[in-house]
């Protein structure tokens, strides 16, 4: 029963996004206005994280300066929503003049030599607008993109139709190494993107960044999937030009990363996504609680013994340990 009231929903729920996408941008701009009075001036969305990241990151700002940013922030994070919206719908030629993708000459050396190439993302906006790399690199060249499916299958589905429309290829996380390998074998040159700002799990931190005054855990799995298949790394520094117009700019991390000391990239990676995210500070998803894990529940949790992540909870942990 449960599975059905399920589907239901899911039939509701592609209905509706489909008719909203067939209105043109100009109305569904209207609807991003109304719902950034409702979020960001009377519901004030998820406010005290957003403040919470804004006030930690930019401690030199004043607060009229960091206000600015957060309604900023609010009106592209309505503007985002519209977009991806329209993603069900919109032509390749409308997505193409929305979103410029510019490249330096190493990028296109590799993807002639038959090299495939890791593109490192933030969540800047509009992240979604990368699934149109494939319309702007050849045909032969296999474009995918690393995700973590949803827990309902069904609107698993009706993403990935929106995101797959312009034949950019959705690969679970954990699929990603097994998937990315097989393509290897075709002697087929593909490009990666990898949304790499993500809050790593306990058992999955490995490495720690000073990213935007925060000692961060981050993901490493890139990095190793990289060095492990050969991808040339590059960065992809997305910028917004005016309301519903992006530019990506793909910057050089390495052309050989089994070269790259430990980390090295991901290093890089961060560096850039810190640079970008200054440059317009509003772009980024402040609404994410990125920073939810510290060092210090990290060393609580950790077993030097075992070189194991303790998950229980973590007052648990501290009882056993005589931590107060």
């Amino acid at each position: 029963m449960k599975k059905f009231f399920s589907y239901i929903a899911y039939l509701i729920v592609a209905g509706l996004w489909y008719l909203l996408s067939l209105l043109p941008f100009c109305v569904l701009y209207v609807f991003s206005d109304l719902l950034y009075l409702l979020a960001g001036r009377l519901v004030h969305y998820r406010h005290r994280v957003i403040w919470k990241n804004l006030r930690e990151s930019f401690p030199e700002k004043s607060e009229r300066e960091l206000r600015q940013i957060e309604q900023a922030f609010y009106r592209q994070f309505c503007d985002y929503l519209m977009e991806t919206i329209k993603m069900m719908t919109i032509s390749k030629e409308e997505l193409k003049r929305r979103m410029h993708i510019s490249a330096p000459e190493s990028f296109w050396q590799c993807l002639d030599n038959n090299q495939s190439i890791a593109v490192y993302l933030g969540h800047l906006f509009n992240w979604e607008y990368m699934t149109s790399l494939p319309l702007w690199v050849a045909d032969d060249v296999q474009c995918c993109e690393i995700y973590h499916p949803l827990e309902n299958a069904y609107f698993d589905s009706l993403f990935l139709r929106a995101r797959e429309r312009h034949h950019a290829l959705c690969i679970p996380m954990m699929e990603s190494l097994r998937r990315i390998i097989s393509f290897g074998k075709t002697h087929r040159a593909i490009v990666v993107g990898y949304i790499a700002d993500q809050v790593p799990f306990w058992n999955n931190i490995h490495h720690w960044v000073d990213f935007l005054h925060h000692d961060t855990p981050v993901l490493t799995g890139a990095e190793r999937i990289a060095k492990h298949t050969n991808e040339a790394c590059f960065y992809a520094y997305m910028r917004r030009t005016r309301r519903g117009y992006y530019t990506c700019e793909m910057k050089l991390i390495t052309l050989e990363p089994k070269k790259s000391k430990d980390f090295e990239i991901t290093d890089a990676y961060f560096r850039l996504l810190e640079e970008n995210i200054r440059e317009q500070p509003s772009l980024y998803l402040w609404s994410h609680n990125r920073w939810k894990r510290t060092r210090a529940e990290f060393n609580i949790r950790y077993n030097a013994a075992t070189g194991k992540v303790d998950l229980r909870d973590l007052d648990v942990i501290k009882r056993e340990k005589g931590i107060n």
